[in-house]
């Protein structure tokens, strides 16, 4: 099976172009929809990541006992707060109803607790309504969304165990099986697939790609919230295997000029902070 190795030249090739005289709203919104009493940076991670990515507007949905916490930690993050402390029917559908804006792209799951799994087949099916590009992370990895999501090209970005949760199968030890593996599920459920690990594995079905940038720091929690946010921005632009094959790369940059900088003491807040520099070599400009 050949497999695209994501390296320098071809992440140049991929990365998106910004117009000179583009306005607020051009070059993205994303909802990130995550958090709950026990885990707030979660949902924070991803929502900066959106932001460095070189999204536009990010707004960050989180449970109302956090609320207060979550909008401390920055001024830009744009917080909506929701009724309970776990997901359900009833906030999904409020959820929706407050958005000042379609989402371009939405990152659901990260730090979510979820009462039935009704409600992020709700909160899925209310998106997919307003055509948001979906991407599923952490909680929201339920073998119960597969038919919600079947055929739509929605991104998913499980590790191992969460893989094995969702499609009921071991992804296999080797690159040659992960790959095997992520490329049937993909093509079985209509989906994109990112297998985190040491090598990152990603599929739509069709191609298959593999990203080796990464350290052995990189174990740390919050590394994957970050790679949530950098794949939600980049697909309000691109097209979901380009999107998260490169969101894995620069994630794994931002991990490596972390490394160096920090060594094996890297928080996920470190990578916040080397994003731009690693995506800064990849800017380009348009008329």
């Amino acid at each position: 099976m050949a497999a695209i190795a994501i390296n320098l030249p071809l992440a140049k090739k991929l990365a998106p172009a910004r117009k000179s005289a583009s306005k607020k709203g051009d070059n993205g919104t994303v909802l990130v929809a995550g958090g709950s009493r026990f885990y707030h940076g979660a949902p924070v991670l991803a929502s900066m990541a959106a932001l460095r990515s070189g999204t536009d507007l990010v707004y960050t949905a989180v449970p109302c006992s956090i609320a207060t916490a979550v909008r401390s930690l920055s001024p830009a993050l744009i917080v909506l707060p929701l009724p309970d402390d776990k997901l359900t029917t009833g906030a999904a559908n409020r959820l929706v109803a407050m958005m000042p804006k379609k989402a371009d792209a939405a990152a659901i799951g990260m730090g979510m607790t979820i009462a039935k799994p009704d409600a992020i087949i709700a909160l899925v099916r209310k998106l997919r309504e307003q055509k948001t590009k979906l991407l599923l992370d952490a909680s929201a990895l339920i073998p119960e969304v597969l038919a919600e999501i079947k055929d739509t090209n929605a991104v998913v970005t499980p590790h191992v165990g969460e893989y094995t949760r969702l499609f009921g199968a071991d992804p296999g030890k080797t690159e040659k099986e992960r790959m095997a593996s992520v490329q049937a599920a993909a093509r079985e459920h209509g989906v994109t697939i990112l297998l985190k690990g040491a090598a990152d594995v990603v599929s739509d079905g069709k191609k298959t790609g593999i990203n080796r940038t990464h350290n052995c720091a990189m174990t740390v929690g919050g590394t994957g919230d970050v790679l949530a946010g950098i794949a939600a921005g980049l697909i309000c632009k691109m097209e979901p295997f380009e999107a998260s094959l490169l969101a894995a790369y620069f994630n794994g940059l931002a991990g490596n000029l972390s490394f160096n900088r920090v060594g094996l003491h890297m928080a996920a807040t470190d990578l916040l902070e080397d994003l731009p520099q690693a995506m800064k070599q990849f800017d380009v400009i348009a008329k």
